[in-house]
């Protein structure tokens, strides 16, 4: 199959078409390809709860379940994870339910007593006796391999990180449907409206959240409690230098003062227990955030009371949901009998005693004007001193907001007591603002913020005590000229100070201020790679590493995609760090035996997504994407963002990444087949759609980089347009001085840099190295997992005669000591390499290369001068007999020099000539 092409002879309007239907066949082949994924999670899933399943009817856990029942109840919760301090009332519950029977059957249900019949003993057949021995151990093995926490990903973010898009996010209590209104979700259009960006993530939601984190440039917590993994949200923002503030707009965080207001006594005790516990949670976020955002005066003095330094002022206000509602509400017509409503709204149970304050004023005004009446909308206990009016009196539940506004509207007069405790004075004015917007005339109690709007018999009127309040009732009730007087100025007043434009420009922009988008100065370039530092690991990263620091030092502004590891104590959130002085931004990606997942993967490209849009980088520069997955593509393609692929292997043409078949061997093939394809993965069902999403993906890149002629052959035998791919040989790290002397006469010393890779030979070796019959060598073998955090070559499964050692992963920095321990660098590849990192390293410090050939490993190698050539046959007998050959020769490397050394290439041409391609893609896409 060859590479699909677009026809040059299309006209631009044809052009846009045809990219389009292949885009739209891209996402229909991820579609396909992520419904195979999912069906095979499914399975595992499946799998994982009948072995959970087995463990829970298991011996062991039956014996072991009294020990778990004691260790919950040390720790303060029942055997079911629930608080300890709700048996009492569970068993109240349960002995109203039906006394001690029922007490019975709950215990019985929790801890069954299995009585179970006698049964001959059965002898298992050593069938059966295996397969259960395979599960068991099988269940042992797996077991994850420890990452050790590394202090780049805890450190405080460095102040050379890029300056990203203006963004706010706010980590915001939703499931309150009123607060979250005026205090989410019209914050949000409020700052829309100033130009930010905002993104609201439910705080529950903390691994969203922590991934939020990372691309914003402020952020706000609002009404948040301080559990340990709000804690740790907290900690990451002030470890991005964020200056989080906590916002709220009630007094929730103060426990003195909570109990001063009279609702909570009138809650059941669990209730209130549950209340009193949370006040202690919202002041530990508060006081952890260090900065506030409160809903009124009073309030941001209680916080400031609290311990915060600094508190800003954001009111509840008024959002084009109400005023669209209020707008839409037919005029309020004369009342055909006469009758004049008094309405009071309701959230929550938890008002009665601020209802209180106005009742015996209610009342009496009630009794002395039989036109007055009393609607109630939402919860509300009522004395029983409002029955004898029978239909004067009026309930209203479960409304909507729309709802809610169209009843009120069509009362005379709104109220708004509050009973006058600390409490109360830290409450909004809101109610007031309804009935403002929708024409009603407001008789409220005296608390700071209705006194902030409110002028008494201006714009409303104001009551005390129970006189006061029959007073403004009776008044109100007599005079439709007096409602119709202050209900107009209550709207003229509230429109010029809570509209939304007028929120925005006074205390929006105050607070906020306007986003500013930094002046772009350079080439600003976003590179993706499955590992980077401090994960080095493998030949790709260390380029992308190198050329990053040497762009960054010719004035290029460069960022980082990468993955992170699990980290102990850490959310499994993205984690933005800078490493080089190049800004990162590293991500979960599906582990390994994920293999769709790690081909293309519709999460990681939102978190792409959003990491482009936060950067907003001239051209992104993909190299390994092995994990990344190639969906990030599709959202450069949407976003009109060019991009540049270089080709470190084969994984852009085949499933197998080095082409090497499942019995080790190179499949040899040029022009890649799909049908020798499906017979080399008989069972892989994605071969088809891979292919498609791979040649897209390959097709719309605007520029292909190989890192040899060798490895561009390859994609040219497979359709690429010889005018879309260039080479950009690979650089690496020259000695910083002189090699150190080997001594004369000593043994061979052999290096092995390539881990336990079948492609990278390591059978092959180690088969060779056990049938040498003589022991003068040496061989240093680089475990190269220990960057990962754990050990994968063993002494143990070695016999062999010479000497051998294991040495940890060296870093760049430890390049010219690990080469002066070895003479020749042995890289019998099994796969035709793109490039060959460790063979030029080794040449460039007169180390001899025993290579395969042919591949780009070799394109440096002059066979019999400063190397050896194998085939890529697979044979341990071939690579046994070029090192029996080198051993029969130790004179030859005394003092030996590589005479082709000034053939290789630096880091500093391959950096010069890559940003010529970068800087050109750029130009092409202004």
């Amino acid at each position: 199959m060859t590479l699909p092409t677009k026809d040059v002879t299309l006209l631009p309007a044809e052009a846009e078409e045809d990219s389009q239907k292949v885009l739209l066949e891209s996402y229909r082949s991820s579609a396909r390809l992520n419904g195979m994924r999912a069906d095979g999670l499914q399975g595992e899933s499946a799998h994982l709860r009948h072995q959970i399943s087995l463990i829970h009817r298991s011996l062991s856990w039956r014996v072991t379940k009294p020990l778990r029942a004691v260790r919950s109840l040390s720790l303060g919760r029942l055997p079911s994870g629930r608080p300890l301090k709700e048996l009492p009332e569970r068993l109240s519950a349960l002995w109203e339910e039906g006394g001690v029977k029922a007490i019975g059957k709950a215990v019985e249900r929790r801890f069954p007593v299995r009585v179970r019949p006698k049964q001959k003993a059965k002898i298992s057949s050593p069938a059966q006796k295996l397969s259960s021995a395979s599960s068991q151990i099988s269940l042992a093995d797996r077991v994850e391999s420890p990452v050790s926490p590394l202090s780049v990903y805890s450190d405080l973010l460095d102040k050379t990180a890029g300056l990203l898009a203006p963004r706010i996010l706010i980590i915001a209590e939703v499931s309150l449907r009123q607060c979250a209104k005026y205090r989410v979700w019209q914050k949000r259009d409020l700052l829309e409206r100033l130009g930010w960006t905002v993104e609201v993530v439910d705080w529950r939601d903390v691994n969203v959240a922590m991934s939020a984190l990372q691309i914003c440039t402020q952020v706000i917590f609002y009404r948040v409690p301080g559990f340990d993994d709000v804690m740790k949200l907290v900690k990451e923002a002030h470890r991005l230098r964020l200056e989080p503030r906590w916002e709220v707009d009630d007094l929730i965080f103060d426990a003195e003062e909570y109990l001063q207001n009279g609702n909570i006594s009138s809650l059941p005790k669990s209730e209130q227990d549950l209340l009193m516990s949370g006040v202690v949670l919202f002041r530990r976020c508060m006081l952890a955030c260090g900065q506030g955002i409160a809903s009124t005066r009073a309030l941001a003095q209680a916080m400031r009371d609290a311990g915060l330094k600094h508190v800003d002022i954001v009111e509840n206000a008024l959002d084009r949901e109400t005023l669209k509602i209020a707008a839409s509400l037919p005029p309020r017509g004369d009342a055909v009998d006469d009758r004049v409503w008094v309405s009071y709204g309701s959230g929550t149970n938890t008002h009665d005693e601020d209802f209180r304050q106005a009742e015996a004023g209610l009342i009496a005004a009630l009794d002395e004007e039989p036109r007055l009446c009393l609607r109630v909308i939402g919860q509300l206990k009522l004395s029983k001193d409002f029955d004898r009016f029978g239909d004067r009196i009026e309930r209203l539940t479960e409304l909507s907001y729309r709802d809610y506004l169209a009843a009120l509207a069509q009362t005379d007069i709104a109220i708004a007591p509050l009973e006058p405790t600390l409490f109360n004075d830290c409450k909004s004015n809101i109610k007031f603002l309804e009935a403002a917007v929708v024409r009603v005339a407001a008789l409220c109690s005296p608390r700071d913020a209705f006194l902030a709007i409110m002028r008494h018999e201006e714009n409303g009127l104001l009551a005390v005590t129970s006189d006061e309040w029959k007073s403004g009732f009776l008044k109100l009730a007599r005079d439709k000229a007096l409602r119709d007087r202050l209900a107009a100025r209550a709207w003229q007043d509230v429109m010029e100070r809570y509209a939304p434009e007028s929120m925005a420009v006074t205390q929006g922009k105050a607070l906020f201020g306007l986003p500013v988008v930094s002046e772009r100065k350079s080439l600003r370039v976003l590179m993706t790679n499955v590992y980077y530092a401090p994960r080095s690991f493998g030949g790709a990263t260390i380029v992308v590493e190198e050329l990053a620091l040497r762009l960054r030092n010719k004035g290029v502004e460069v960022g980082i995609l990468t993955s992170r590891p699990h980290l102990d104590g850490r959310l499994s959130g993205n984690i933005r760090y800078v490493a080089n002085g190049s800004d990162v931004l590293a991500a979960m990606i599906p582990d390994g035996n994920d293999v769709i997942g790690s081909m293309d993967n519709p999460h990681m490209a939102e978190q792409f997504a959003d990491w482009l849009d936060a950067y907003q980088p001239d051209v992104v520069h993909v190299h390994a994407a092995q994990g990344l997955g190639t969906a990030m593509l599709r959202v450069c393609q949407e976003r009109g963002v060019p991009y540049v692929l270089t080709l470190h292997d084969a994984w852009w043409l085949c499933d197998r990444q080095f082409m090497v078949r499942g019995d080790g061997r190179y499949c040899f093939q040029t022009t890649i087949d799909q049908q020798v394809c499906q017979m080399c993965v008989p069972h892989a069902r994605h071969l088809t759609d891979r292919w498609f999403l791979m040649h897209q993906a390959l097709s719309e890149a605007a520029l292909l980089i190989s890192p040899s002629e060798a490895h561009r052959q390859l994609y040219l035998a497979n359709g690429v347009d010889p005018e879309r791919i260039v080479v950009n040989r690979n650089g690496f790290r020259w000695p910083e001085r002189p090699r150190t002397p080997r001594l004369p006469g000593s043994p061979v010393r052999f290096g092995f840099v390539g881990g336990t890779e079948a492609v990278k030979g390591y059978p092959q070796l180690k088969k060779c190295m056990e049938s040498l019959d003589r022991s003068d060598w040496e061989l240093v073998l680089v475990d190269n997992k220990l960057n990962l955090g754990f050990r994968s070559i063993h002494p143990r499964d070695w016999s062999v005669k010479g000497h051998l050692e294991i040495i940890p992963a060296f870093t760049q920095s430890g390049l010219d000591d690990f080469y002066d321990q070895i003479d020749v660098l042995l890289f019998p590849s099994q796969w035709k390499e793109s490039y060959g990192l460790t063979v030029r390293e080794a040449l460039s410090r007169d180390v001899w290369v025993v290579t395969t050939a042919p591949g780009g490993q070799s394109e440096d190698v002059v066979d019999g001068v400063n190397g050896t050539y194998l085939p890529i046959d697979g044979r341990a007998e071939t690579l046994a007999a070029a090192v029996e050959a080198i051993l029969d020769q130790p004179g030859k490397f005394d003092g030996y020099v590589n005479p082709f050394k000034d053939r290789l290439a630096t880091y500093e041409a391959q950096t010069e000539e890559l940003l010529g391609f970068l800087e050109g893609v750029a130009k092409r896409k202004t």
